[in-house]
């Protein structure tokens, strides 16, 4: 519904989401922070199967059928782990169940493969390991910032994440 162009922004498994919505021909540019980032024929487990599970993998706990959430000690020490408590709290408190088959479900074209994209490493997620975000940003030959932050940059260092994406909006 959007007029004019559209730069996608997706952040973990929000990732996967924009590979494949990023193939509409509005959607102009990727934005990936600390996210998935599968290619043609893979999921989301697929994307990091081969890289050893983060410390916050074992904190995601089924909530109800077919759902997954974090559990509180998860979000504070794993997700939002450089972030004051009370707002970890507030995390915590406003997640939203993921349905577990959002995990299984396959890419059938990455639109990072013919559309700009950027990409936020986060070095010190311990949701999802950084080496495949590394790894990722430099398959996508994307352009990269690597910050020292948890799974959420754009809670613990909102201005810059902000800024990387104004920048990544006006170039295209």
């Amino acid at each position: 519904m959007q007029e004019g162009p559209v730069l996608l922004v997706g952040h973990s498994w929000g990732g996967a989401v924009i590979t494949e919505a990023g193939n509409h021909p509005q959607v102009k540019g990727l934005v990936y922070i600390a996210a998935g980032a599968p290619d043609n024929g893979q999921s989301f487990s697929d994307w990091w199967k081969d890289y050893p599970a983060a410390p916050g993998a074992a904190e995601i706990k089924p909530y109800g059928d077919g759902y997954v959430a974090l559990t509180l000690e998860g979000v504070r020490r794993h997700f939002v782990q450089d972030v004051p408590s009370d707002e970890a709290d507030i995390v915590y408190a406003t997640q939203g169940p993921l349905a577990v088959k959002c995990f299984g479900d396959k890419i059938t074209a990455a639109a990072w493969h013919s559309k700009p994209n950027w990409y936020i490493v986060a070095a010190q997620d311990e949701t999802i390991p950084p080496a495949v975000e590394r790894d990722s940003a430099k398959r996508m030959k994307a352009e990269t910032l690597v910050l020292e932050s948890s799974h959420v940059p754009m809670l613990s260092q909102p201005d810059v994440v902000a800024d990387f994406t104004a920048r990544a909006a006006s170039s295209l």
